[in-house]
């Protein structure tokens, strides 16, 4: 396979559709700081691109650290997150890592993936991207997109999430694991979509297996 011709393919594929970056990759870059990372990641659950990106900034503008946080009660962090989903256990989930984070943890956020599922609310998806877009560590952060376009394409046949970021750890390069989701994500979100996908815009046909796929655009 490649990658490299793979993921430029998408990415220039993506930018022609206008495609901006996921909301928490966009926080990353310009805040650079794992604590935000990892709290925009938890508001971004379930959550549209546009409403986790101005939920975050309107949250961050009342609170940046973990003790800061903790200085704002429940409603104040569920009036800031809000409309984004289910944001009364987001705003609780919030409180409880900052709380978490001062007991446990000098008030920073720890860099390894079992700390970080030990957090209230935080999934293996939240962890790793925590740690690709807060540290720079390499780890595969798996989500519904990643999930059905590497089975889509042939990469790995698998069920859940799971066991496909198990299974890309076996197939794919370090060096794409921390792009990995911002390029598919992007590129299910505009052109390799659920239902019905782009397949006449698609710039990598040639990676492509087309599983499951019973009708196209």
């Amino acid at each position: 396979m490649d990658w490299e011709t793979l993921f430029n393919k998408i990415k220039a594929a993506v930018k022609e559709r206008g495609k901006e970056l996921p909301s928490v990759s966009s926080i990353a870059i310009t805040e650079q700081d794992p604590y935000r990372v990892l709290i925009s990641t938890v508001i971004s659950l379930r959550t549209k691109d546009a409403v986790t990106l101005a939920a975050s900034k309107r949250l961050f503008e009342l609170a940046k650290t973990p003790a800061e946080m903790l200085k704002l009660t429940n409603q104040e962090i569920e009036q800031a997150i809000y409309p984004a989903g289910f944001y009364r256990n987001k705003a609780a989930n919030i409180l409880n890592i900052s709380q978490m984070l001062v007991d446990k943890h000098n008030s920073l956020v720890p860099s390894n993936q079992q700390e970080l599922l030990e957090l209230p609310g935080v999934g293996i998806k939240t962890a790793n991207l925590t740690l690709n877009l807060g540290f720079n560590i390499e780890a595969i952060c798996v989500d519904i997109h990643v999930h059905r376009i590497s089975n889509r394409m042939g990469w790995i046949e698998t069920k859940t999430p799971e066991e496909s970021e198990k299974a890309l750890q076996s197939v794919m390069p370090k060096e794409y694991w921390i792009p990995l989701n911002e390029v598919l994500v992007s590129f299910g979100q505009t052109i390799c979509t659920p239902i019905s996908p782009f397949c006449s815009l698609c710039p990598v046909t040639e990676f492509c297996q087309r599983k499951n796929v019973t009708s196209s655009r």
